[in-house]
């Protein structure tokens, strides 16, 4: 089992020369302190409000990687240019209602908080964010992508072992996930693991639209090595950066105690956007870099 080493996160966000020999080794940076606690709270509290003025009755749908039947939902395919909440299975009754209170029901929001919530869009496009986009390799970073995993007590789904290159197409592959730890996240209440290195094999598999539906392509049916999968403890404040083709998951949380998290996926504005991906925007909301800010 590799080790993952960790890192301050350097006052600018540049990377240094050791976190790019890790990053090219791993694939995974786990990066310590890099976002104020502050600017944690200020995303933990506008994510609750989001939920508390959400009315369940105005939509929604039950989001699961082990039983993925959102895949054929309006309510997911047509949330890659809104901000829409998604249920976590063990939280309604065969009806599709409520069997908990609201805020503890969420298994995420998304998808795209941070071109249509001015706190989101603060913290997503940070500076020391920015430079350390550019300096992973980045030419053209545009944010397309962002959730708040929501993983309540009792009831936080697993993420199945995945590539985030099967959900984000672009050609060539260029797609980084940042993933923010808004609360203590360890082996209690499910934090992330990924498997160090693996982001060198292949990738497995493509989910992508095929005549008008969503489907899974299998490229490549080997399983993952999970007996290589690491945990990734990480404190608040603290940045999991992710290799596109990095096999990584999380499990479920049955701790009484939260793990939020927030993710933002990027991709190089020098690639092909795939005309599959099913992430799509209305022509008048482009994806844009992290100095493009709203007014």
């Amino acid at each position: 089992m590799t080790a993952v080493p960790r890192f301050a996160a350097t006052a600018d966000g540049a990377p240094t020369p050791a976190m790019l020999a890790a990053w090219d080794r791993d694939g995974v940076l786990v990066l310590e302190d890099a976002v104020p606690e502050a600017d944690c709270d200020a995303l933990i509290e506008r994510s609750r409000a989001i939920v508390e003025a959400w009315d369940p009755a105005e939509g929604a749908a039950v989001f699961s990687t082990t039983a993925p039947k959102h895949a054929a939902d309006r309510w997911f395919r047509d949330s890659g240019d809104k901000i829409r909440v998604f249920l976590e299975a063990g939280a309604v009754d065969d009806t599709g209602r409520l069997t908990r209170p609201k805020r503890a029901a969420v298994n995420k929001l998304g998808h795209a908080m941070h071109d249509l919530d001015p706190v989101f869009e603060r913290v997503s496009r940070r500076p020391s964010l920015a430079a350390l986009a550019h300096g992973l390799g980045l030419a053209d970073p545009l944010l397309v992508q962002s959730m708040v995993i929501w993983k309540p007590p009792a009831v936080g789904g697993e993420v199945t072992c995945h590539q985030d290159a099967t959900f984000l197409v672009t050609e060539p592959e260029s797609v980084v996930g940042f993933w923010l730890a808004l609360e203590d996240a360890d082996e209690s209440n499910g934090c992330l693991y990924a498997i160090p290195g693996g982001h060198r094999g292949p990738l497995r598999r493509l989910f992508r639209e095929v005549d008008g539906a969503l489907v899974t392509e299998t490229l490549d049916p080997a399983p993952f090595d999970d007996a290589a999968a690491v945990p990734l403890p990480a404190r608040k404040g603290t940045l999991v950066v992710l290799h596109g083709r990095l096999p990584h998951g999380s499990a479920p949380n049955t701790s009484d105690r939260s793990r939020m998290a927030y993710t933002l996926h990027m991709v190089d504005g020098t690639a092909r956007w795939h005309p599959g991906n099913w992430l799509r925007r209305s022509p008048g909301m482009p994806f844009r870099g992290f100095s493009d800010m709203t007014d």
